[in-house]
């Protein structure tokens, strides 16, 4: 969440709202349209969030720069347990558990990408050989023909 928020925030140039650059004084002339825009980003913020999570962090009169810096410290304070949780889902997921052979791929690149995000990265070799060890039996030649494949 955190990297694609950075991204949407610069693409619209209003990175400034959540980097720590200080916001213009009270009496300065900006400052009222830099209210503005950040009353919106704040609002972009809450909306991405779950409702249990946009109560921990929703204050009256809040800056987006103070409730980034409060949603930042609750995923960095669970960053430990969030990277235990999702290295469970990635080294019990099945193509059995998914729709398809893509939506079971896009899964496991997904928690990758998460674990990644938690801190808590895995190797291309460990990815590749998730996705061979979930597949059913009937993939068992494949599956010996990568294990071989793999330095």
């Amino acid at each position: 969440m955190v990297k694609l928020f950075q991204l949407h925030a610069r693409g619209c140039k209003v990175l400034l709202h959540i980097d720590g650059t200080k916001s213009p004084i009270k009496t300065n002339t900006q400052y009222e349209s830099w209210a503005e825009i950040d009353d919106i980003i704040l609002q972009w913020i809450y909306r991405t969030l779950s409702d249990d999570l946009l109560v921990k962090v929703l204050e009256t009169e809040s800056t987006t720069l103070e409730a980034w810096n409060r949603i930042k410290n609750i995923f960095l304070n669970n960053k430990g347990s969030q990277a235990a949780a999702l290295k469970q889902e990635f080294m019990n997921l099945t193509l059995k558990a998914m729709p398809s052979l893509e939506a079971y791929y896009q899964r496991i690149k997904k928690l990758a990408d998460q674990l990644i995000d938690a801190e808590s990265p895995v190797s291309e070799n460990h990815i590749v050989l998730q996705l061979v060890c979930g597949l059913p039996t009937e993939y068992d030649t494949v599956t010996s023909f990568i294990n071989q494949s793999l330095p």
